[in-house]
């Protein structure tokens, strides 16, 4: 029985574990898009790090980038489409998903 129950202790330590990583994932995701956001806006300083915590708190609405991608968006309005924000937000994660993982 203790084999098994090492097991499940083991899957369970490691469905947590992905689960942090993914959150820390998106999180840089969102701040590197909102960074991204912020450049194109012509925000710097203190206006584009208020700008970035927007983006990021934006996705606490709903699950999915499509939360993010609607904030953007409408901030973006005649200067990036949805398209360019869905293209970025990938590249984003890309990016994201390395330093999180190697650094």
């Amino acid at each position: 029985m203790s084999t098994f129950n090492d097991r499940e202790n083991a899957f369970e330590n490691k469905f947590a574990h992905d689960a942090e990583t993914q959150f820390k994932i998106d999180a840089r995701t969102n701040k590197l898009l909102g960074l991204w956001a912020a450049e194109i806006l012509e925000k710097s300083g203190d206006e584009a790090s208020a700008y970035v915590l927007e983006v990021i708190k934006s996705d606490f609405e709903e699950a999915g980038n499509e939360d993010v991608i609607r904030k953007v968006a409408k901030d973006l309005a005649g200067k990036a489409d949805e398209d360019a924000i869905r293209a970025k937000i990938s590249e984003c994660a890309v990016q994201a998903a390395e330093e999180i993982t190697q650094g």
